[in-house]
């Protein structure tokens, strides 16, 4: 038997809870536990409601949140890889489409083909909205880390030039937000050893 728009609707929302168990390497901002998927999408789309003034270009905020809310989604099937881990990163492409694919299959036809594009949207990183978004998600695992004394950046060596690299672009997004959190957060953190210096 066919299932009906609705029973897809939900049979996705029920599958997407799943976000609540894929736990990060970041830390929440006090230290005492690492932040899971689904709290790190709610924390994105405030930054985006709280900061998009910032943006380099303007920016329509409720696709640009719609953008942030889905994006992590994937993991539910191809896992979190930390920013830093080299190896996992050489998969990591692969995976997220085959979990792209999967998971917003789900979904009624049109509804799973807008998310999907709005996940390419995100990882193509073309528009002013992606830029904001990718800026954000960039961001706000530093600001957190930095928060929590470094306590995840402590944890897996992580050097200031391997933070920069993965930074390249974030200030497409904003200049602002860039200059502001490179030199309120990881320039200090070098200076206080969350860091290493090379």
């Amino acid at each position: 038997m066919m299932k009906s728009r609705i029973d897809e609707q939900f049979d996705f929302l029920r599958e997407i809870d799943k976000e609540k168990e894929i736990l990060r390497q970041a830390y929440v901002a006090d230290g005492t536990r690492r932040e899971d998927d689904a709290e790190r999408a709610g924390h994105l789309a405030m930054m985006v409601m709280v900061l998009g003034e910032y943006s380099n270009e303007p920016i329509d905020k409720c696709h640009t949140m719609e953008m942030v809310m889905i994006h992590d989604l994937i993991e539910i099937y191809a896992g979190d890889t930390y920013a830093y881990d080299a190896d996992g990163n050489k998969t990591k492409r692969e995976r997220e489409l085959k979990a792209a694919d999967s998971l917003f299959a789900i979904l009624p036809e049109d509804q799973g083909q807008r998310l999907r594009a709005l996940w390419d949207e995100f990882e193509e990183n073309m528009t002013a909205e992606a830029h904001f978004a990718n800026m954000c998600d960039k961001i706000q695992p530093v600001m957190l880390t930095d928060a929590a004394d470094g306590k995840s950046w402590k944890e897996h060596g992580v050097k200031v030039s391997q933070l920069y690299r993965r930074n390249e672009r974030t200030h497409e997004g904003s200049e602002k937000l860039w200059d502001y959190t490179d030199s309120t957060m990881i320039r200090p953190a070098v200076q206080k050893g969350y860091l290493g210096d090379e």
